[in-house]
């Protein structure tokens, strides 16, 4: 047969020459493996430069994230400025209105109440107009955030009072507002004027 009359040197070197093939073969396969285990000088090049761009990206991100925040503190500073303005802006104005509003007091308290009857027409006219105006000044007021301050019997507030004097008062507990010299005025929460008061002290 063809298989007996093969000669056995031909079946030693298809033999070798399979073995051969074999031997090439895992050696590529061990050239490609040392190849990936020992990255070449570029790659490390490149590994080294993507390192770098990554690390300024970051950098480059957090820059951004503190000037938006910065941003948005600005934003919100300038916001409240606009605000308090718009709320404070006629801060002057009323202080130079609280001294019409004094002596408007001061004329309604200043006319003997037995004097308005009906046998004093002028007079009781006049007190009449005074007291409507003084209501209607203390509504303007109060429309525009400004509010009287009238302590008598309330605690000493320093931040909204101050003591002219401090005296022993029977019956009143030390330290609460005995006598209100001049009403003092707070303008949307924020004390425009103290009021000028007496404390009660320990005798």
């Amino acid at each position: 047969s063809l298989c007996l009359r093969t000669s056995p040197r031909l079946l030693c070197a298809a033999t070798q020459q399979k073995n051969t093939g074999q031997n090439l073969e895992e050696d590529q396969n061990q050239s490609q493996n040392e190849q990936k285990v020992e990255p070449s000088s570029a790659e490390k090049l490149l590994a080294e430069e993507k390192a770098k761009l990554e690390d300024q990206l970051k950098e480059v991100t957090d820059k951004y994230k503190r000037a938006l925040a910065d941003a948005e503190n600005v934003r919100q500073r300038s916001q409240k400025l606009v605000e308090e303005a718009k709320l404070y802006g006629i801060q002057s104005f009323c202080k130079d209105l609280l001294e019409v509003a004094d002596i408007l007091e001061k004329a309604t308290e200043s006319v003997p109440k037995e004097e308005i009857k009906d046998e004093n027409p002028h007079l009781k006219s006049l007190y009449e107009g005074l007291v409507m105006t003084e209501v209607q000044i203390q509504k303007v007021f109060k429309k525009h955030g400004l509010l009287r301050l009238n302590p008598v019997g309330a605690k000493f507030d320093p931040y909204e009072h101050e003591a002219l004097f401090h005296a022993p008062v029977d019956g009143q507990e030390p330290g609460t507002v005995a006598l209100v010299s001049k009403v003092g005025y707070k303008l949307h929460g924020r004390t425009l004027r103290p009021a000028l008061v007496g404390v009660v002290k320990d005798a």
